[in-house]
């Protein structure tokens, strides 16, 4: 259902664009579109997610390390939404999606792994290091633990973690919710219930932050 609005999204964004007269300063015209915000887990120790429980606006982002569009996102915009979760304005929920394949699964369940060890943030921001995404070669189940030891991590545990039943099973949960959200390419995401395509400006999820905040009450 959610894919269908995507697209529906992007046209109208297209459209705003070419200047059809409908648009304000070349944005999408709000339209009734449905609140995506139950996509938003809200667990408490979730060590994916960044921000209090109860922040006013949350922000799921639907990610896969060998895409080279997360990667730009990573590196520009997480920083400053990081600060808006940080003053208790936002919550983030990081969500691994396998668009690319084997290697993007492995890179999932490393990530995984590190979150085991608390280090979910650190090696995330190790696969994306550069604003740029590692080769397959470097994404080998040998080259992911030897990363998680150059970050000082249990080697062994990480290992282990890594292709743990439970690593599969909260992978598996994380696709089947990309999937359900029509996360069939990324990065995707769902700020403060509505959705959101591609990596856009910093000043778009600026934007659109704040317009959440004020509609929560919490601006």
């Amino acid at each position: 259902m959610l894919a269908i609005l995507i697209i529906l999204v992007v046209a109208m964004w297209r459209a705003g664009d070419a200047g059809d007269g409908d648009t304000a300063g070349g944005g999408v015209v709000a339209q009734q579109q449905p609140d995506y915000s139950y996509a938003e887990r809200r667990e408490t120790g979730d060590p994916f997610a960044l921000g209090p429980v109860d922040a006013p606006v949350g922000l799921v982002v639907f990610s896969d390390y060998q895409c080279p569009f997360c990667a730009q996102w990573s590196r520009e915009t997480l920083p400053v939404m990081k600060e808006r979760a940080e003053a208790g304005e936002l919550r983030i929920e990081w969500r691994d999606v396998n668009v690319y394949g084997p290697a993007s699964k492995r890179a999932a369940m490393a990530s995984y792994a590190a979150a085991e060890q608390g280090r979910f943030w650190e090696f995330h921001d190790a696969l994306f290091d550069g604003g740029r995404t590692r080769s397959e070669r470097d994404l080998s189940e040998a080259a992911l633990v030897a990363l998680a030891g150059q970050l000082g991590m249990d080697t062994e545990r990480f290992a282990a973690d890594m292709i743990s039943p439970q690593a599969a099973e909260e992978i598996a949960r994380n696709e089947e919710l990309g999937i359900e959200h029509g996360a069939s390419a990324t990065p995707v995401f769902i700020l403060g219930g509505s959705p959101m395509v591609g990596a856009q400006p910093v000043e778009v999820f600026l934007d659109a932050h704040e317009t959440a905040l004020e509609t929560s009450g919490g601006g």
